[in-house]
């Protein structure tokens, strides 16, 4: 996986075999954002932080005081695809207990 062999003849009937190692970029990486609103609780905010983001409790908790008092928090860093299922998760969650928590993604 990831190595590519080449087998050529050097022009002195002698074969040489050549490796190139196939190079793979680290894939970018996405903040999960979550956004302060006036309705959706505190204690609800902590839940979600730990249910979803697998948060302790005392990261949980000061990751919502952070999103109440300055707007917006960071709940995780994910790479595109798991940042999108995390945020689809937090949305069905808040829709399913009538909040309306938002939340969104960032590159990080």
């Amino acid at each position: 996986m990831g190595v590519e062999r080449d087998r050529r003849d050097d022009g002195s009937g002698t074969a040489v075999d050549t490796r190139t190692q196939a190079r793979l970029k680290k894939p970018r990486m996405y903040k999960v954002l979550l956004h302060n609103d006036d309705y959706t609780t505190m204690e609800f905010v902590v839940f979600v932080l730990q249910g979803i983001f697998h948060h302790s409790e005392s990261d949980a908790t000061r990751i919502m005081l952070h999103v109440h008092k300055h707007g917006v928090g960071v709940a995780g860093v994910y790479t595109r695809e798991i940042a999108e299922t995390r945020i689809g998760q937090v949305e069905a969650l808040a829709r399913k207990h009538e909040y309306p928590l938002r939340c969104s993604m960032d590159e990080a």
